[in-house]
């Protein structure tokens, strides 16, 4: 099967890595890709959100699969767009990838089919907001409410904080149309774990759980980030508590987004917060997170491919999907200053020593006279597995010692930072 994987980041050339090990992926084409995913796929020069452009290429070149995997090209209605012409599409159509897209959106279907969530209120006037924080108090949440690149989320430890978050996204359109309307909520405290799982419109298939690391540097300080590493599974996300999550959250969202005439068919992203009170969705992703995907799907024993094409069928509850008994460590390493300002271009070293005991992922990346140079703030992830959680952190730090670039930064204490 010829099978074009859309995006070019970490998470698709994890995915690319995975179709690849699939005897019924006979060609393997990733738009745009990067230098590492160049080396298993044929790289397309097509930007991801251009649906047309995506969408004649696919069809230019008969392609008989498409993986969408950025939230862009899915809120976008890329999906709708392929199947329109013919071509089998991974992903959910642009009217169940709203769960991600609007905030607002997810917030009303929690409220409305009874799924534990923190409480709320959303504003389109800022003066509005601005009182709603005064009265309120801190410390409270503030989200912009279409997508930010994982960024329109701040936690606010102080009202002052808040309104000036408020501000930067309503007035100052610091997210641009995605900040117009902000969702404040209440703060809640917990352990912070995500389950992906297979949907297939009608049924979910889990997987293992995992804990992203979003804040810039050590001791979960700094500013908020695209995610600096990744463990899975988490040792908080119990056996107990994986139920009540399955009974109380997965299954009634995949019910309340068939029953709203959205059935969602993909990866949908549960993010959880483990309150003392129960689990709690904190947000939905409507795809793969990053750099949780790495991890998760290091663990996974079974044929991806199979896999999509079933969520795409309805028949993921015939599958019996395998996972590897061990554990992942996703170690991310990033460009100095990200996520704020950085600089390209910088050359890499060490990357064949670092994949001799790991799978080195590629994020931000590029091929420039022949070398792999930096090209973005994420730029690898250096992932590998452990009998235990600990050994999984250990040899995805001794991995990625070889690897250098100028000004590279990264969390040391991945894993270990609850």
């Amino acid at each position: 099967m010829r099978v074009l994987v859309v995006g070019g980041g970490g998470r698709e050339h994890a995915i690319c890595w995975k179709l690849a090990q699939s005897p019924d992926v006979t060609e393997l084409y990733c738009a745009p890709g990067n230098a590492g995913i160049a080396q298993i796929a044929k790289c397309v020069n097509i930007k991801a959100t251009d649906v047309d452009g995506m969408v004649n290429w696919a069809k230019d070149n008969a392609m008989e699969f498409v993986v969408v995997a950025p939230d862009d090209p899915l809120a976008l209605g890329m999906v709708d767009a392929l199947e329109a012409a013919g071509i089998p599409a991974f992903g959910p159509r642009a009217n169940a990838a709203i769960i991600e897209a609007s905030k607002a959106f997810s917030k009303e279907l929690m409220k409305k089919y009874h799924i534990p969530t923190a409480g709320y209120e959303t504003f389109t006037d800022l003066d509005k907001a601005l009182a709603y924080i005064e009265a309120q108090g801190a410390p409270i949440v503030v989200k912009a409410d279409g997508l930010a690149l994982g960024k329109g989320v701040v936690v606010a430890s102080t009202v002052d904080e808040a309104k000036t978050a408020a501000r930067e996204m309503m007035a100052d359109k610091k997210f641009g149309e995605s900040g117009s309307t902000v969702v404040i909520e209440e703060c809640m405290t917990g352990p912070e774990v995500t389950v992906l799982a297979f949907a297939d419109g009608e049924h979910v298939s889990t997987m293992p759980a995992s804990q992203d690391h979003k804040r810039a540097y050590d001791g979960n300080k700094g500013p908020n980030t695209g995610g600096m590493g990744a463990i899975s599974p988490p040792p908080q996300y119990t056996p107990e508590i994986a139920k009540r999550c399955v009974d109380e959250i997965f299954l009634p969202t995949i019910q309340a987004l068939k029953a709203e005439g959205r059935p969602f068919h993909g990866v949908i992203y549960f993010g959880l917060m483990l309150t003392p009170s129960g689990p709690r969705v904190v947000e939905y992703n409507a795809r793969f997170g990053d750099p949780e995907c790495q991890a998760v799907l290091s663990l996974l024993d079974s044929d991806l491919l199979e896999i999509f094409l079933a969520c795409r069928e309805g028949t993921l509850d015939k599958l019996d999907i395998r996972w590897k008994g061990q554990s992942a460590c996703c170690l991310v390493l990033a460009s100095g200053g990200y996520p704020l300002d950085y600089k390209k271009g910088y050359p890499i070293s060490g990357l064949e020593e670092a994949g001799k005991s790991a799978v080195v992922f590629h994020a931000g990346t590029a091929q420039q006279d022949g070398q792999t140079v930096t090209s973005g703030g994420r730029v690898l992830g250096v992932t590998a597995l452990g009998g235990t959680l600990e050994e999984a952190i250990a040899n995805a730090y001794t991995a990625a010692k070889p690897i250098s670039f100028t000004d590279m930064h990264f969390r040391t204490d991945i894993g270990r930072a609850f």
